[in-house]
């Protein structure tokens, strides 16, 4: 991950997704590079190859919005996508704020922002709905019982994207998860944005793309999906097939922390299910269900 010239790696990893034929160009005999040529691009939005090889090689990070619309109809990027195109050449205030800090930097930009009081009254009155609050990383901070008798990934400080990928009894449990895996890396790079330095987001990207070809490839892709309510789908060890419906919340006056909340169709075979579960966890379930506090931050912190 190149830091220092995002808009650049983001202007080659998408150019090299659109087929020839797709954008109106013929073509005939061995094409040296995959998709677009760098001057298909710069003749398709209206500006000099010369131009845009700057804006690729990262001598010119100041584009104007007009470019960059232009650019994102080639590239043929979605709102998201465009969102996250136009970020890449505007300041980051994160950055700036991380730059001004003394002592040990690095450590303290990596310690999770702790959950607020009341939501984790919230998700603990919610003995029937799994809930778990993760951050921008999907660093998880906090969860209920039944969150994570769904899976033990759901516990805090667990990182949810990197356990999915690397834990095979993961990949056991999720139905969909090649669906996941792909939904989940673009929503990792539509939660962080721009701010593409971030110490913890450096270290996360540089495991998985040793120990994950799988992450390795769809993190190249440069694909930005914010996530969206979607239906869960496992193979649960304990009460078979489990389908529920998973929604997210942003919680207001944090720097990005999400209450993920599941629920099944009232009166569905899942939902019977999600009831078995629960019981059985209310049967098994002791001290230690969240952390909270100094000992949230311990628990990300020793990973």
């Amino acid at each position: 991950m190149d830091a220092t010239n995002a808009l650049g790696e983001f202007l080659r990893a998408r150019r090299a997704l659109i087929r020839p034929e797709d954008a109106g160009i013929r073509h005939g005999g061995l094409r040296r590079v995959p998709g677009l040529r760098r001057e298909e691009v710069a003749m398709l939005a209206g500006i000099s190859a010369d131009y845009y090889l700057r804006l690729e090689q990262g001598r010119d990070r100041n584009p104007s919005l007009q470019v960059l619309e232009a650019l994102a109809d080639v590239l043929d990027l979605d709102a998201p996508a465009t969102a996250h195109l136009i970020g890449l050449t505007q300041a980051r205030p994160s950055q700036a704020r991380r730059s001004d800090r003394s002592g040990d930097r690095g450590r303290a930009a990596q310690k999770p922002e702790p959950v607020p009081p009341g939501i984790l009254q919230l998700i603990d009155g919610w003995p029937s709905n799994p809930a778990y609050v993760e951050n921008r990383f999907t660093d998880v901070l906090a969860a209920n019982p039944l969150a994570m008798a769904l899976s033990p990934s759901h516990s805090p400080g667990i990182n949810l994207i990197r356990a999915i990928l690397l834990d095979e009894s993961e990949r056991e449990l999720r139905r969909d998860w090649e669906e996941l895996t792909e939904a989940g890396v673009a929503a990792l790079r539509a939660n962080v944005g721009p701010d593409v330095d971030d110490p913890r987001l450096v270290e996360l990207v540089g495991e998985l793309s040793v120990r994950s070809e799988r992450f390795r490839r769809l993190w190249g892709r440069h694909d930005v999906r914010p996530k969206h309510a979607r239906v869960m789908r496992l193979h649960h060890p304990k009460v078979g097939d489990l389908d529920l419906q998973s929604n997210k919340l942003a919680i207001n006056g944090t720097d990005g922390l999400i209450l993920k909340v599941f629920h099944a169709e009232p009166g569905s075979r899942d939902a019977e299910l999600l009831a078995i579960l629960g019981s059985l966890t209310a049967t098994s379930s002791g001290d230690g269900r969240k952390l909270t506090g100094s000992d949230e931050h311990r628990a990300v912190d020793e990973q």
